[in-house]
């Protein structure tokens, strides 16, 4: 049975850090700042991002709690709030080819039966 806790706490997960992960540059962006605080500028250069499409997804990133910002004059800085972020973002990435790498037998497999 699903408990009331479980549900909200689902609710949340999917407000908070689902719809945030849902693009492909804010997950490059988190990968990015995993090896160390970077600005806008940085980032969208080494990301091939315009600036204003990598401040977007950083205010994305940043009002959903997942990145900091350190001012230093005119320049923000931003890093990760929780390194685990990566972690929980790299066991999905191992699902996914062991899920692929699955898949992929199985089509080999049929290919080979009908050989």
């Amino acid at each position: 049975m699903v408990s009331p806790t479980l549900k909200q706490e689902i609710t949340q997960l999917e407000a908070n850090f689902c719809a945030a992960l849902s693009d492909p540059n804010r997950l490059l962006i988190l990968y990015a700042l995993s090896d160390s605080p970077r600005n806008v500028t940085e980032l969208s250069t080494e990301l091939g991002l315009n600036q204003p499409t990598a401040s977007r997804h950083l205010k994305i990133l940043r009002d959903r709690g997942l990145v900091n910002t350190a001012r230093s004059g005119t320049t923000v800085t931003y890093s990760l709030t929780d390194p685990r972020l990566i972690q929980a973002l790299d066991i999905m990435r191992n699902i996914m080819r062991d899920r692929l790498a699955y898949q992929s037998s199985l089509i080999n497999e049929t290919i080979q039966e009908n050989v």
